[in-house]
């Protein structure tokens, strides 16, 4: 009888199975990944359901001072603009988001920018087009 381990007895063999066994088959063969017992119970008949935003306090995950538009559209000009162009100027940041085939959106704001200054982040970038960065919390 082969056990595939001479290494631990059958019952370790067997826990040792079970515990991988949603890494090793993945989700396509029914069934969830997740351990059983790993599952949280429902809430009871009288109980809240659970949340994120504890005392009723909304969070987006937005940085402060900043909106959930403005950090997408930050995030977006940032797909275009590798590191490998910064730091740079206009033109070096046009050249490399031309490089990376952004829209032509994105281009037009990059030419908006004033010749002669470098830029160390993408961040500096999206201040001197206008936009607000996050706030700093001291």
């Amino acid at each position: 009888m082969d056990r595939g381990s001479s290494k631990h007895s059958p019952r370790v063999d067997e826990q040792m199975s079970q515990e991988v066994s949603g890494l090793v088959q993945g989700p396509g063969t029914g069934g969830s990944r997740v351990d059983e017992s790993r599952v949280p119970e429902p809430a009871g008949e009288d109980q809240p359901e659970p949340t994120t935003a504890p005392a009723g306090e909304l969070r987006s995950g937005s940085p402060q001072g900043m909106t959930s538009e403005d950090v997408e559209a930050r995030s977006r000009l940032g797909r275009f603009i590798t590191m490998k162009s910064l730091p740079g100027d206009r033109a070096a940041l046009l050249a490399n988001a031309r490089e990376n085939e952004a829209p032509d959106d994105v281009l037009a704001a990059l030419e908006r920018l004033p010749e002669g200054t470098r830029y160390q982040t993408v961040s500096e970038v999206w201040a001197a087009l206008g936009h607000t960065n996050e706030t700093t919390r001291w």
